[in-house]
């Protein structure tokens, strides 16, 4: 039996939360681009939790902006998916059902304008990774245009001669995209595009003033859809098989910046104290960004590299895990550009270490690979920067760490889907030695907006551990990481 609202009925395993039928006569108030499974497993999560609740009683219309991935999943499933909630002594199986429809950009676009006709719409999410949010001069006039920036416009466009310019049909736009500012810097980008397609001056204005751009931090890990036995297990048990079933942690969190007109349309923030609205979000951005997102950066290449195939199976590991904890507690936390409490950042560092050791949870370190160079750039570099002006020397893990990533960026039997891709596929391909290959990265201002090179010793330190890596291997290289010193 596959999952369909017709097959609801005949779902009887205990425990499963199934929607009431009145959920699927809710009118469509959210735009959401992307299908990926955090925005599922966090947003749409609580939406359909707050619908369940009577709360928010709004549904969503997702975008599906790439060729790839099922849309045809959505449509056969009727936009509904199970979320199985897994933690230490905790299990939960949800059917959500906050997804109406699924529209194709690329085959749908007309459809997609449609919606900014809706009254009821007052709501844009997105996650488009962190290569999503970045200008790119075009048409917006296309169907569709190509940017995530430029079908935004394009909508909004639409919207503002829908509703005839009032403020009543602004929209509040909240992406989940892991960049700093990440509401404040779509909200400019946005606006250069409309100056690039000469659009009136009072819908740049109605841009400022109806719509409200909130910057917002997601924390959940959703690695997805589980193994192949794992899965047939869990449909088994449900009864029932379902192409978009996902399992996510228990913990999970939403931090947007917002005030009380915001926390009025994002009434959805009621049904859950994982919802946060609040004038100043930074410091969760900050522990999240650096001591979850940052460690899971500096660690992906060597775990990969290493034989291990998920976190948790790399935090069964002795070694692997006193990595992980070191560089985490002794070299990221004290250096977080950002003032917090000694105590706070490390009880939070505790925290994310017993999420990375969940059993339940198989988060993919080649997932996590993915766009490696700008998440490096983006979630540790500064904090590198900010080690430097505290300490003077070169953090040994984190150089180990880097070294793993420069060696990982060399490929081989594995994709290495980031957009530096074919930079380091060049210089991988040279016969210039290591030294000569990690002054040439460290030092390209391009790539880490600054010269890595600068830093005393950093470059020494990669090296001599890209060396050992090559020669020795990853996991022999980890054995002795604690034996490992810094080049100064």
């Amino acid at each position: 039996m596959n999952l369909s609202i017709g097959n609801l009925d005949a779902i009887k395993a205990p425990g499963v939360i199934k929607p009431g039928k009145k959920i699927f006569d809710l009118p469509e108030k959210v735009l959401q681009f992307g299908t990926g499974v955090l925005l599922r497993g966090l947003p749409d999560y609580f939406i359909d939790k707050a619908n369940r609740q009577g709360v928010f009683n709004g549904r969503v219309v997702v975008i599906k902006s790439t060729d790839g991935g099922d849309a045809g999943a959505f449509d056969r499933q009727d936009g509904l998916y199970t979320l199985c909630v897994r933690g230490i002594g905790e299990e939960e199986n949800i059917i959500c059902s906050a997804i109406s429809r699924v529209l194709s950009a690329k085959e749908q676009w007309q459809e997609i304008l449609q919606c900014a006709h809706n009254p009821e719409m007052q709501v844009i999410i997105s996650n488009t990774t962190e290569v999503g949010i970045r200008l790119v001069e075009e048409d917006i006039h296309q169907r569709p245009p190509v940017s995530f920036p430029g079908k935004l416009l394009a909508f909004l466009y639409e919207r503002y001669k829908a509703c005839k310019g009032s403020v009543e049909g602004g929209m509040v736009i909240v992406p989940t995209e892991l960049i700093v500012d990440n509401g404040k810097k779509l909200a400019a980008i946005v606006q250069q595009l409309a100056v690039f397609n000469k659009l009136e001056a009072d819908f740049t204005s109605w841009l400022n003033t109806a719509c409200r751009w909130c910057s917002s931090l997601v924390d959940r890990i959703v690695p997805g859809k589980p193994d192949a036995a794992t899965l047939q297990q869990l449909q088994q048990d449900l009864g029932y098989i379902d192409d978009l079933l996902s399992i996510s942690e228990v913990y999970r969190l939403w931090a947007i910046e917002g005030d009380e007109r915001v926390k009025a349309v994002l009434s959805f923030s009621a049904a859950d104290a994982g919802v946060i609205i609040a004038p100043d979000i930074e410091i969760y951005r900050e522990l999240k960004l650096r001591l979850l997102n940052g460690t899971h950066t500096l660690s992906c290449g060597l775990g990969f590299l290493s034989g291990f195939t998920t976190v948790k199976q790399a935090m069964e590991d002795p070694g692997f895990s006193a990595f992980v904890s070191d560089l985490m507690l002794t070299e990221i936390a004290p250096a977080i550009p950002y003032r917090i409490p000694a105590e706070q950042s490390r009880d939070f560092g505790l925290q994310v270490l017993d999420r990375f050791r969940n059993p339940h949870l198989q988060h993919q370190w080649i997932s996590i690979t993915m766009q490696y160079t700008s998440k490096m750039k983006m979630r540790n570099v500064p904090v590198l920067l900010q080690h430097y002006k505290e300490q003077g020397h070169p953090p040994r893990l984190f150089a180990l760490g880097f070294a793993a990533y420069l060696l990982f960026m060399r490929g081989g039997n594995y994709p290495v889907n980031d957009d530096k891709a074919g930079y380091f596929a060049e210089i991988w391909g040279t016969d210039m030695g290591t030294a000569a290959l990690v002054d040439k990265v460290l030092s390209d201002v391009s790539l880490w907006d600054t010269d890595l090179t600068k830093l005393p010793g950093f470059a020494a330190a990669v090296r001599e551990n890209l060396d050992i890596l090559i020669n020795k291997g990853a996991q022999a290289t980890l054995a002795q990481s604690g034996k490992i010193k810094s080049a100064l």
